[in-house]
């Protein structure tokens, strides 16, 4: 039997994150994932740092287009139908998110959370010699017409009202940023403070190798079920070995779930299904990631690709392609460039979805024995960095860097 500080379960970039601030304080780490740390979800995503995703999926305006975002196959938004019945106390409870006091709580609370993303990254690039990954150019939500561009306007001033920097481009001002991206009509919105990763895989292992330098332990096992005892919180893995530990840290995304079940919470966690294709490319054809806001997808110039990502498919955790999904991203890759041909790869992997869009970053219900660090959906390598200031702040008994109630778990 092994005895340790804290363990970390799960090797995503929430994890690693948590498991160098950890160590930083002089406590021995062990970091949990059956795979090889840094390559799921935090790996395959769209590279953003996106201190402008500020609203939470959940909102008035998703409540009067939902028949239509869940049962056409082509929305931004899809379920699939044979998880429905599954998924249906998770939907309640986000149409409850959705009503505007609600809605309009989540996002102040998001965007508290999001405040000094950019630079929390800038640190920590900088920390474990990343800098060269990180571009500052900021991003794009793209509107291929007029009638788009008025619905982006709006979404706009939306999140200008919780202190968002912004910029409306006309198709020449667009042009100028992205020679590209030839529009006859439409538009975009700048948000010249957002940044992103050339390589979030690369930048998911840097983390690692600075965590395994300052003494982290980790173990390429899957971990089966937590008990509180008398000598710490016993951890045993799915060979029958054990682990006993003063912290455990679930950092787990999509599979924390069972594990906070276990600990005596239940947290209403579901998987979204995310998707990205890839065209492999000497030259980038964009400067910086541009999301089609119509189609809900991410192109991201990424290290020698073109990486096509997004949509959002709730439906378990099944390892099942959906060749449909696949090919709607190929299908809205090549309505902005026609020549891309056929992607050189594609990849599925599981976020982890709270109705209300906020993550749990909190003790458990019975003590900070356990704490949990999930839930983050799209924007969890962008809060990486905060989750483990906080995650600190619980196990050390020190203030946290902000006010952290809204993501208690005791709100469920």
């Amino acid at each position: 039997m092994i005895k340790t500080d804290v363990v970390i379960l799960g090797g995503g970039v929430i994890g690693l994150t948590i498991a160098l601030k950890m160590l930083n304080t002089g406590r021995e780490i062990i970091l949990l994932d059956p795979e090889e740390p840094g390559t799921g979800t935090s790996y395959g995503n769209a590279g953003t740092i996106a201190e402008y995703a500020v609203l939470p999926v959940g909102s008035p305006e998703i409540i009067k287009k939902l028949p239509s975002l869940l049962f056409n196959k082509n929305s931004p938004i899809s379920v699939k139908r044979t998880e429905i019945l599954s998924l249906a106390p998770w939907l309640i409870r986000f149409l409850y998110q959705s009503m505007p006091k609600q809605a309009a709580k989540n996002a102040q609370a998001i965007t508290d959370l999001l405040a000094n993303s950019r630079l929390r990254w800038e640190e920590l690039a900088d920390q474990i010699n990343g800098k060269s990954l990180l571009n500052r150019n900021g991003n794009i939500y793209l509107y291929k017409t007029d009638s788009s561009y008025e619905s982006g306007l709006k979404d706009i001033n939306n999140r200008k009202k919780y202190g968002l920097n912004a910029e409306m481009l006309n198709p020449s001002e667009l042009n100028k940023l992205e020679p590209n991206l030839n529009f006859s009509e439409g538009g975009a919105s700048y948000f010249p403070d957002g940044a992103y990763m050339s390589d979030p895989g690369k930048m998911t292992k840097l983390l690692l190798d600075a965590s395994v330098k300052k003494g982290c332990q980790v173990i390429k096992k899957e971990a089966n079920r937590i008990d509180r005892t008398s000598e710490g919180v016993k951890v045993t893995l799915a060979d029958k070995s054990e682990i006993i530990t003063k912290h455990l840290v679930i950092a787990a995304g999509a599979y924390s779930k069972k594990f906070a079940k276990q600990a005596g919470d239940y947290i209403p966690l579901d998987a979204e299904r995310g998707y990205h294709v890839e065209y492999d490319m000497k030259d980038p054809l964009l400067n910086r990631p541009c999301c089609s806001a119509e189609n809900g997808f991410y192109m991201s110039p990424m290290t020698g690709r073109l990486r096509v990502v997004g949509t959002v498919e709730l439906g378990g955790l099944s390892p099942e392609i959906s060749r449909h999904r696949v090919s709607h991203l190929e299908k809205g890759a090549l309505s902005f460039f026609p020549d891309l041909g056929k992607p050189s790869r594609e990849w599925l992997g599981f976020r982890p979805s709270i109705p209300d869009s906020k993550p749990v970053i909190s003790q458990s219900s019975k003590g900070n024995d356990i704490i949990y660090a999930f839930g983050h959906g799209h924007i969890g390598l962008t809060l990486a960095p905060v989750t483990a200031e906080i995650v600190e702040s619980i196990i050390t008994k020190s203030k946290p860097p902000l006010p952290i109630s809204e993501f208690s778990v005791q709100r469920f």
